[in-house]
């Protein structure tokens, strides 16, 4: 398993550009990417065990952090 953090720039290269601008423009793509940017810190931090925590907490955080992403990838494909 692989402990590297997923940036939304990372996840979403082609769209590095387009996420900047809705982060100064769209409040609710910001709120989701700052959400986003939290619960992937906190996923981070449970894998390293920097901040350990149980199994099905992890799990919790990740399906958290994949619910997000997709909000964000929609957001992304709008026009």
């Amino acid at each position: 398993m692989s402990h590297t953090p997923h940036e939304l720039s990372e996840e979403f290269p082609e769209h590095a550009q387009k996420i900047h601008d809705l982060r100064r423009t769209d409040n609710h793509f910001t709120k989701l990417s700052e959400e986003y940017h939290a619960i992937n810190r906190a996923v981070h931090r449970a894998e390293t065990d920097v901040e350990p925590t149980s199994d099905d907490h992890i799990s919790e955080m990740r399906k958290k952090r994949l619910i997000l992403k997709d909000e964000i990838a929609a957001r992304l494909s709008k026009g």
